[in-house]
């Protein structure tokens, strides 16, 4: 099989959370035998092992457009209310930007993947990797027009993107003025998001989850576990309450503990220590000298069924001791008690933290049994061959 990929990027430098689980998901293609194409809609052509790069074709104009949406939202701050939205809530950035892009992006975008579909008619399938539907509106449809093949829309963001949400401040509107009837499916991230695809004009919708590539999240032989407790990501958008109440209230609830956060605009962090944010690759260092990984979900993802996200399959692959906040059908990856604790409210965090700090064996086992789930279900080329028997019955 033989995929074009539209990727909302491909580089790691730049803000945009899912780029190192596209590089996974891509990489697992590969190694089942799939020939990856990869082109980004933001930022640069970058060539690896895995994929062969194709340009993009409106780098500068993407490049311009993104800065003067956030230069306009430093004037005009548009956050999210954390309540119902609709096509009338859209900013009126985003509003500018959309309409900018259909007008000029949009055409650069169906000429250059209609020259490479030409150039290589034995690709079967063009799939769209949360890239902001609504600003390529008409690129699907004259793509499956001219030359016969699918093009499929895969968002990884349901349902923080969906416009029953509020989305996120710093992301695109996604949704608003998007012909959702142009793509042969729609592929998300979550299991309960997928009626509500359906809902808003998908012709078909699957579930495909995140995962994590082993070779990536591996444990790493450190000499001692010197943090207690280690949370990382960033920003409080739909978890503030859960990061104040076990990372905050649980550092001061445990003064001989030491908490460690890498992450940005946490807010309150009580106790906790801020470690440097150096690299993506410091990450495993900082997650393996860790006795326990929280996993604070966004609500977002949290209380929607099946809504994954990377974290508890890169801590899980690592062979990591899982704390998780609420996570309505965590159970689907991971079995509670066994392979991840779940707690209820910050009393109960703090009360299962001295529990676990105290029993190694306990520990150390649940981390095992996590890395054996992951290595048997969840790693990323399990996903790779999901994914390709998603397309198969489209091609």
């Amino acid at each position: 099989m033989k995929l074009l990929f539209v990727v909302s990027s491909l580089d790691l430098t730049q803000p945009f959370s899912a780029t190192p689980a596209w590089w996974q998901l891509l990489k697992g293609l590969y190694e089942i035998g799939v020939d990856v194409i990869a082109a980004p809609y933001q930022g640069p052509a970058i060539e690896s092992l895995w994929w062969r790069a194709a340009d993009n074709p409106a780098q500068w104009q993407g490049d311009l457009f993104k800065a003067a949406r956030d230069a306009a939202r430093k004037v005009i701050p548009e956050k999210p209310k954390h309540a119902p939205a609709s096509e009338d809530q859209e900013g009126m950035s985003d509003r500018v930007v959309r309409a900018a892009a259909q007008r000029l992006i949009a055409p650069l975008w169906e000429r250059h993947l209609s020259a490479i579909l030409t150039r290589e008619p034995d690709i079967d399938a063009v799939i769209f990797l949360t890239v902001p539907l609504n600003q390529l509106k008409g690129v699907a449809a004259a793509i499956t027009a001219k030359h016969g093949i699918p093009v499929l829309y895969y968002d990884g963001d349901v349902p923080a993107s969906l416009p029953s949400m509020s989305g996120f401040a710093s992301g695109f509107r996604i949704y608003q003025g998007a012909d959702m009837r142009e793509y042969a499916a729609f592929i998300s991230n979550s299991a309960g998001g997928a009626e509500t695809l359906k809902t808003m004009g998908a012709k078909a919708a699957h579930t495909l989850y995140y995962g994590a590539d082993p070779d990536v999240f591996s444990p790493v032989d450190i000499n001692s576990e010197d943090i207690d407790v280690f949370f990382y990501g960033h920003g409080r958008e739909y978890r503030g309450q859960w990061i104040d109440a076990v990372i905050r209230d649980g550092s001061r609830a445990l003064p001989d503990a030491r908490f460690a956060l890498r992450g940005t605009k946490l807010g309150d962090i009580g106790r906790a220590e801020q470690l440097p944010y150096l690299s993506f690759s410091k990450l495993r260092e900082y997650a393996c000298r860790s006795k326990i990984n929280l996993v604070i979900t966004r609500a977002a993802h949290a209380s929607v069924y099946a809504s994954s996200s990377s974290r508890p399959f890169e801590l899980g692959a690592m062979g990591r001791c899982m704390l998780a906040t609420p996570y309505l059908g965590v159970e689907t990856w991971f079995e509670p008690g066994k392979e991840i604790f779940v707690v209820e409210s910050g009393e109960e965090a703090a009360d299962r933290m001295r529990y676990l700090l105290s029993h190694d064996a306990e520990r150390r086992a649940a981390g095992e049994a996590a890395r054996r789930r992951v290595l048997s279900e969840h790693t990323f080329v399990h996903r790779a061959r999901e994914l390709v028997q998603i397309v198969r019955g489209y091609c």
